[in-house]
Parts: C-alpha cells; structure tokens; sequence
C-alpha cells in the first residue's frame, strides 16, 4: 500500500506546477494596440493668385549708330593743316573743321571767277543801254518806216541775249569756284565720334579719297532678332513698345530705355528671325553710362498685357491640365488656357480662382477624388509664381 508521502508529494508537485504556470501568466502583458495609419500621400500646396503680367519679349543685339558716314576729299591738293580732335574716339561737333587742303589755287580761281562776273556785268548794263536806245530810235521812225515791225536784230535782242547768258555762265563760275574753296575745309557734318582717320598732315589727296571715318552720336539703333511665333505677344508687330537694354558697363549691370521704331518686314533666310529696329537718342549723352557703339546688349521687348494671369511651372501640367486641392482634402483636374511657355514656366488664364490650392508635389498617379493630406508649408517660403514673374 502507497504511503502518505507517496500519495501526497505528486499531488504537491502538480499544485505547484499549476500554481507557477498561474503566476508566469499574470505576469504576461497584453499586446499592445497598434494605431491606424494615414496611408494618405502626403502634398504641399500653393495658392492662385491672379495678376495682371505683360507679355515681354526677350532679344539681343549689337548697338550701332543711325548714321555713319566716310569723309571724301572732293577737291585736290595738300593737306596743310589737322585737328587735334580728329583723332579716333575723340567726339567733334558739327561744323568742326578736321582738315584743310591748301586753298591757294582755289582762292585764285574764287578770284578770276569773280572778276569775269564783274566784267559780264558790266557788258550786260552796256547792251542793256543800247537796246533801250534802240527801241527809243524805232519808236521815233516806224512812223516813216515801211517796215510795220522792228526786226530782233535792229532792237538788239540778240546781242542781249548773249550779254545775259554769259552773265549767267560767269555767275556759275564763281559758285563753282566759292564751293570748291569751300570744300577745302574738311568739316563733320554732325556731332560724331571719330571712327578713324586715314590721312595725316602733309598728305596729297585727290577726289574721291578718304580722310576717315565718322558716327553720328544724335542716334543708336539695335537690331533686334525675333521669333516669328513671338511676335504674336507683341502689340502691333512690335512697332511702337518700350524696350529695356541691359549691358555691362565699368563691371556693373546698367539699363537704358528705348523703343521700336520700324520694322525690316522681311524674315533673314539664315536665322530664319524677323527682324525690329529699336532707337535710342544720345547714346552718349551721360558720361557716366554710355552706350557705346559695338556694345552687345540684351533686350527685353515690351509685350501685349495680360490680366487674371498666373504662372506656373511646366512640369505640373499635363495634357494642359492642373491638379488643385478642394476643400475636402481630396484632388480634381482642371483644365488651363495656356497663352505662354518660357523658361519652364507656364503662362495660363482662364480655369483657376482665386485662392484656389495647386498642388505642386510630384504625385506618381494622382486620379480624381484622391485623397490626400496637407504639408506643413514655413510662412516665408517664395512663392512659386512670385519667382517666375522675377525670371519674367
């Protein structure tokens, strides 16, 4: 027969099994409850604001002067005399005398002209004279004549005639002789700055060589290449816009104002642009920002306005549509008038209000309705549009 302590010591030992395996369990913790997740993508947003912009147009070219002009020797002889001013770069006057070829055959001539005009003068007044006499002796004896007209010859008509045409021819001899000593002078024919100048004192020159060359300062003007798809944004094909020029003068960035004059009418056959003329009086008129000729300049053509505008980067509209936020936080299409893409932004009008959220995060499939959630944005972070119309 099992004892007492054969009997009680497994009953013991299973107590104390079931009793740890009870204290093991209480002391067990409960699974934590995981939170539900936002699987939402997450956005960031940027405000409509429309405005009004202007549709400026962006060119280049070379600053040159309206009038250039190569000064021609058209007498012959010495050149006896040569301003300190006629020098290239130096800025002359109109009037200024340059040069001046020895006049000492021309003043003789000037002379000579001028006494064989002093002398058919005189054998005018003479003839003159004789043909009042004459008409005076045939009023006094046609009466008794039997001649009913005086013949030209008798009243000397002819003789008048000849007296008055080398009056005349001598007159012209002495114009001619007075512009030829004129011409002696070299002078500008505008106020100008001196290109170059190709003969020196001493020199021998005879008609048709040169002294050098001259442009005026009164005028520049800018040829200014652009695209025939561009010329939609300007008002009257460009005639008549403002234009801002931009170079650097002395290490800084210096702006003039200007304006389209004219247009060329013809499109170049090489760069296939067309071409406007703008204008800009006294190019050197300020000493302390010229603009030189030969300069290369940037330009900016004025452009046609656009009100309720807003502009935006390209890469956020696709097939001419833009996601915006509603209110709900969930997405919608709407479709934009594209006027302009420059530079990587998006002119637009029409299909947006103001106040309306674009949604500027690259979404990879983003469909109607979705929903979404709101980026934080930092209150000082440069608007998107703002930024663009700085580029503009």
């Amino acid at each position: 027969m099992a004892t007492t302590k054969q009997i009680i010591l497994p009953i013991a030992v299973l107590a104390g099994g079931i009793a740890l395996a009870f204290a093991f369990m209480a002391m067990k913790k409960p699974p934590e409850e995981k939170p539900e997740q936002d699987l939402r993508p997450l956005v960031a947003t940027q405000s409509v604001l429309l405005d009004s912009i202007t549709l400026d147009v962006k060119s280049y070219g070379i600053v040159k002067p309206k009038y250039r002009t190569e000064l021609i020797a058209q007498v012959s002889g010495q050149v006896i005399s040569v301003s300190d001013q006629f020098v290239e770069g130096a800025f002359v006057k109109q009037g200024d005398i340059l040069a001046r070829i020895d006049a000492n055959d021309y003043e003789a001539d000037f002379i000579e002209a001028q006494a064989g005009l002093a002398q058919a003068s005189s054998a005018l007044e003479i003839e003159r004279a004789q043909a009042h006499v004459a008409q005076a002796e045939w009023e006094r004896i046609k009466s008794d004549s039997s001649d009913a007209i005086a013949s030209e010859l008798y009243l000397r008509k002819p003789q008048l005639a000849e007296k008055l045409a080398r009056y005349r021819s001598a007159q012209a001899s002495v114009k001619r002789a007075s512009r030829n000593l004129e011409r002696t002078y070299i002078k500008a024919p505008y106020d100008a700055i001196i290109n170059e100048r190709t003969i020196s004192l001493g020199s021998v020159v005879n008609p048709g060589n040169s002294f050098g060359a001259l442009s005026a300062t009164s005028v520049a003007e800018v040829r200014l290449p652009v695209a025939d798809q561009e010329l939609q944004y300007l008002k009257n094909g460009g005639v008549g816009s403002n234009v801002t020029f931009n170079a650097e003068y002395a290490g800084k960035q210096t702006m003039w104002q200007a304006k389209v004059i004219r247009t060329e009418g013809v499109v170049d056959q090489t760069s296939r642009m067309s071409y406007l003329v703008a204008q800009l009086a006294t190019p050197y008129g300020d000493k302390t920002r010229p603009l030189r000729f030969g300069s290369y300049i940037n330009a900016t053509i004025e452009g046609r306005p656009l009100d309720n505008a807003i502009i935006v980067a390209h890469h956020l509209v696709k097939d001419n549509k833009i996601v915006i936020l509603n209110d709900d936080l969930t997405l919608s299409f709407k479709t934009l008038n594209i006027i302009r893409e420059q530079n990587g932004m998006i002119i637009a009008r029409q299909g947006l209000k103001n106040g309306e959220q674009i949604v500027t995060s690259a979404l990879e499939y983003p469909t109607e309705g979705m929903a979404v959630k709101v980026e934080d944005i930092a209150p000082d972070k440069t608007d998107v549009t703002q930024l663009a119309l700085k580029e503009e």
